[in-house]
């Protein structure tokens, strides 16, 4: 584990970039592992900036996302879909038939996690998967349970995080409640795993994260056992 200390949003928002950066540049067909929300909104921005300057070249890259809300449709603006393409692969040259998100739409969830599984593990994984944390341990939409969940599933949100997206969204009862996610094994099968943590609100769960026990109550908790985990966090993150 490395951790990364960053004076604010912004100077965490460049350093992880600046990961993601040499990660391109060094292997320009890298398959990368993607988020969404404000954590790494920042991050994107930069690679936008990278990427105007003439400094990044995405026609080779190959994306998958963490997670969709089931019942959300890409042109919905609180899609996953939708937040991706607005705010990095619109802005750059990467393939959109490179960029990989769960449907929410499929009429059958069952067979499109077994589809989305499979297209991960035709990848062979992420070679970088980017990461927020969710104020309860949860990364992608992994929910504290009884067991670690391995592979591509639909969850039921908990109430936690349909409070802390409702934010988004005109009221707290237009937060869908379930959404497909990447499981615990496809997120470990990454080669690199990239934690951005921002605000005080997130320090006490990212101490459990980083130093507590390791139990799928705190799904994050397993990021302990990543044999190549940075953790770029800001100072109000790290106290």
């Amino acid at each position: 584990m490395r951790i990364i200390k960053a004076k604010n949003y912004d100077d965490m928002s460049r350093k992880a970039a600046n990961i993601f950066f040499s990660q391109i540049i060094e292997k320009p067909d890298s398959v990368l592992g993607l988020a969404t929300g404000s954590s790494v909104l920042g991050l994107y921005e930069n690679l936008i900036k990278f990427y105007n300057a003439g400094d990044l070249d995405f026609s080779g890259i190959n994306t998958v996302n963490l997670d969709e809300y089931v019942g959300l449709s890409c042109n919905n603006d609180q899609s996953y879909r939708y937040y991706m393409d607005n705010n990095l692969f619109k802005h750059i040259n990467i393939k959109p038939e490179n960029t990989n998100l769960p449907d929410g739409l499929a009429k059958d969830i069952s067979a499109e996690c077994a589809r989305y599984n499979s297209l991960i593990e035709g990848f062979g994984g992420a070679d970088i998967q980017l990461l927020g944390l969710g104020l309860n341990g949860h990364v992608g939409f992994n929910e504290p349970d009884d067991i670690f969940v391995k592979e591509t599933h639909v969850v039921d949100l908990d109430e936690s995080t349909i409070k802390a997206n409702s934010r988004f969204f005109a009221s707290e009862s237009d937060v869908p409640k379930q959404a497909v996610t990447m499981g615990i094994k496809n997120i470990m099968q990454a080669k690199k795993v990239v934690l951005c943590v921002s605000g005080v609100k997130k320090a006490k769960i990212l101490r459990e994260v980083l130093y507590g026990d390791v139990t799928p109550q705190v799904p994050g908790s397993i990021l302990q056992f990543h044999p190549d985990l940075i953790v770029v966090a800001d100072e109000e993150a790290i106290i």
